[in-house]
């Protein structure tokens, strides 16, 4: 069982400490789903932010959960990989109470209005109004298992615990039950994740928590009234092929919720932007590349369907990217000294920006995130490429539609060329090319404002030579030594 954060925070000083400062307080006991049902109305009524981080699904998917929730259905949630099921699974906690109280010890979280084991109900009858009452923060109640092969009915439910047998207690005693991680989740939210990966006779022990909401260990006569959101993930092609859901346990989740893709280029950039985890600056029409590539791969004929294409392709890449132009300032500071001799230390993070350049490398770190057809192994790096540039195409035409850019064709108009590359550094790349009309108007374009950097305005400045290269109106060569040569057609 795991918790989105691992650090247990520490219960208020106010919060009541005994039994009958809870009952005097006015505290009064919901089940779980009654607790999301209400916070989930509280945000609702109060415009706030039921999902936060969660990208592209406010009038697809987010709709079916509320819905889901208010209804107080168990769900189980259908999609690709990396389509963020796990993400919006963790992110329910947050409707839950932050602290709710507990009775100390208990291994069930039991309520200490509404025990359920005999041992605490006898503890709580002893005790009355001075029972000490413990605080469990929202964060400590959430439990999840990715569903694997080996999983097992004590794993989740629970098994006998022979040394309580060898203490002396008797079989049927609940004190001789290990709970599994199922009902140590009461009063929480439980997800099991790849549902189908579980075999069918485990799947079947979750029959009880889902329909009668208790739960059976080796035919004990045990009922346990768990109070508890169950959530699952699936992915479509184990769905129906490597492995299945049985058919009662089908019947038993409330809500089935399919998942997607971000369905168009702005959600896909912003879920770039939200979890990239950038070294270096990558301007707007490098990501705009990147967004379009990945929506091309998981489009593309040659890439299996039932498989996708993971949101974590475009972040990798990004990423990728971003790392790339980090080398790049990193190798060009350290390999000339400056006139004291001694060699400035590598740059970081906003003294490098990302180039077009630098999405070449994608193609070869990232292929083994995608699945293609069989006809096409041996390809995958030329499929990747040709896709990449076709999305670079569209952004340049997307972004510099309209613009007169024949000062950059001029350039190369009396048999110049114009040198680039991983390891040319932006004040080579900007001698190279001079004042050049419409270089401002370029750079406007492409979101870098009056005073871009040096390193900005080669990265606009080496987009559009590739552009004007994709769209047939420069030529292009690459040398053995892995640098681009940007020339004319002729």
């Amino acid at each position: 069982m795991t918790a989105p954060n691992p650090v247990i925070p520490v219960p208020p000083a106010d919060l009541p400490r005994t039994l009958g400062e809870l009952r005097a307080a006015g505290h009064r006991y919901r089940t779980v789903k009654q607790e999301l049902r209400d916070n989930l109305v509280a945000r609702m009524r109060a415009g706030a932010d039921r999902f936060p981080g969660i990208v592209g699904y406010e009038d697809t998917v987010l709709p079916e959960v509320e819905r889901a929730l208010l209804a107080g259905h168990d769900m189980v949630l259908l999609g690709e990989r990396g389509q963020g099921k796990t993400r919006l699974i963790r992110s329910l906690a947050a409707l839950l109470d932050e602290w709710t109280p507990v009775i100390p010890g208990s291994v069930l979280n039991e309520h200490p209005l509404h025990p359920l084991t005999p041992a605490s109900r006898a503890q709580v009858a002893e005790a009355g109004d001075d029972l000490p009452v413990g605080w469990l923060h929202r964060s400590m109640r959430y439990g999840e298992k990715l569903a694997t092969p080996d999983t097992s009915v004590g794993d989740l439910i629970g098994d006998i615990d022979p040394i309580r047998i060898a203490e002396g207690r008797t079989l049927g005693d609940p004190e001789t039950i290990h709970f599994g991680l199922v009902p140590r989740t009461n009063r929480g939210i439980f997800a099991v994740n790849e549902l189908p990966d579980l075999a069918e006779r485990i799947q079947v022990a979750l029959l009880n928590v889902l329909e009668e909401r208790d739960i059976q260990v080796r035919g004990y006569q045990l009922r346990l009234p768990l109070d508890l959101l169950l959530v699952a993930s699936a992915n479509p092609e184990d769905y129906t092929n490597r492995g299945r859901i049985i058919t009662p346990l089908k019947d038993r989740f409330g809500a089935e919720i399919r998942t997607h893709y971000p369905v168009d280029l702005e959600l896909e950039l912003a879920l770039i932007r939200q979890e990239a985890d950038l070294v270096a600056e990558v301007p707007e029409h490098v990501l705009e590349v990147l967004a379009r590539f990945a929506r091309a791969v998981r489009e593309s004929p040659s890439v299996d369907p039932r498989s996708g294409v993971s949101a974590r392709f475009a972040i990798a890449a990004a990423e990728t990217v971003a790392a790339a132009a980090l080398r790049r300032a990193a190798l060009l500071a350290g390999a000339a000294p400056p006139a004291g001799g001694d060699r400035d230390p590598a740059p970081t993070g906003g003294t490098a920006v990302a180039r077009i350049g630098d999405a070449v490398s994608v193609t070869s770190t990232l292929r083994g995130k995608v699945e293609f057809e069989s006809g096409e192994e041996g390809r995958e790096i030329e499929v990747l490429a040709h896709l990449l540039r076709t999305a670079t195409a569209e952004t340049f035409r997307a972004r510099l539609a309209g613009l007169d850019l024949s000062g950059f064709t001029d350039l190369v108009a009396e048999g110049a060329v114009i040198e680039t590359g991983e390891l040319v550094g932006a004040a080579d790349l900007l001698r190279q090319v001079g004042t050049v009309p419409g270089l401002a108007k370029v750079l406007d374009r492409l979101g870098m404002g009056d005073a871009p950097t040096p390193e900005e305005a080669a990265a606009g400045v080496e987009f559009v030579l590739e552009g004007l290269h994709l769209t047939r109106r420069l030529g292009k060569d690459v040398t053995d030594s892995g640098r681009t040569v940007y020339g004319g057609r002729g």
